[in-house]
């Protein structure tokens, strides 16, 4: 189970990873933590779910936009 923390932390993480050996992986866990959090959401209604739904998709956009840069900046 992904909480809140878990994946927030995750995230933190992977976006202020400075060694480019451990990006990949870091970002890698972000993204998983973000796919089990959103799963968790699937049948949970509400005003905050719904935000944090869209947090989720948002921040999971962002790493892969910043996947793609880091691959860009490494060919």
């Amino acid at each position: 189970m992904a909480t809140a923390c878990e994946w927030k932390a995750k995230y933190r993480t992977a976006v202020f990873e400075t060694n480019r050996r451990a990006l990949s992986t870091e970002i890698t866990d972000a993204e998983n933590a973000i796919i089990a959090r959103a799963r968790e959401l699937f049948q949970k209604t509400g005003g905050d779910v719904d935000l944090e739904r869209e947090e989720l998709d948002e921040l999971l956009y962002t790493l892969q936009a910043f996947r793609s840069v880091l691959g860009k900046a490494a060919a």
